[in-house]
């Protein structure tokens, strides 16, 4: 056991990544210097005050934003270096996003909702009926498929964005601050949930929090301070 332990290849590499914003002409860094990885099928907290840089980090290895120095490589690929139509196939094949405020269609039911990252590929629309009833099930929300999200809890509607992230079975999931809008049971739920995507099904996690109870699910907690991992 402790051999397969050590085999675990890093799924993510962030390799001293700095990021900085120009406000006209003053340059504001965000991320000095930060370098870590994250074995395929761990679950990374990144913890820090609020404008410390965790959802810039995020974003960086979401590859929705780019560094201005440094290497960000996920599952073998450097995302950095991808040029923004590549990137564009590249996140829809091996990013999964969950939001703090949902981001679910209003007009779309949960089915609905889930289905939309299905639309993008090749699969039938039975396909797409099997694999979406199967991540509403794994969500404990299938009885809920015809229900638009106003409809749903915060808490059921936070699931719904859970399956919908993983319908595509993607590399990596992200999650920032998926418990933010939560009340303390439906935030329990939503980790609970996440644990068992880790445990169960082996999906790599990394979520940016501000809260201890949620950290506590990690198995492993970074914490950011000033753009300066600690």
């Amino acid at each position: 056991m402790m051999a397969e332990k050590v085999a675990t290849k890093d799924i993510v590499e962030v390799r001293n990544v700095y990021k900085s914003y120009q406000r006209d002409s003053i340059e504001i860094p965000v991320l000095e210097d930060i370098t870590f990885s994250v074995p395929d099928g761990e679950f990374l907290a990144l913890m820090g005050p609020s404008g410390s840089g965790k959802t810039t980090l995020l974003n960086l290895i979401a590859g929705i934003d780019r560094p201005t120095r440094g290497s960000i490589r996920v599952a073998g690929d450097e995302v950095n270096r991808l040029s923004e139509t590549m990137l564009a196939k590249w996140r829809a094949r091996h990013v999964g996003m969950v939001f703090q405020f949902y981001n679910l269609i209003p007009v779309l039911t949960a089915f609905e909702n889930v289905e939309l990252p299905l639309l993008l590929t090749n699969f039938s629309k039975k396909e797409r009926k099997e694999r979406v009833e199967t991540a509403l099930k794994v969500v404990d929300l299938l009885d809920r498929k015809d229900h638009y999200p106003k409809q749903l809890s915060g808490g059921q509607q936070q699931r719904t964005a859970i399956a919908r992230a993983i319908i595509t079975d993607p590399t990596i999931l992200v999650a920032d601050e998926p418990t933010g809008d939560l009340d303390r049971k439906s935030a329990a739920e939503v980790l609970n949930l996440m644990e068992q995507l880790n445990k169960e099904f082996n999906k790599t996690i990394i979520m940016v929090t501000h809260d201890p109870h949620a950290a506590e699910r990690a198995h492993i907690v970074k914490n950011l301070d000033k753009g300066i991992l600690q």
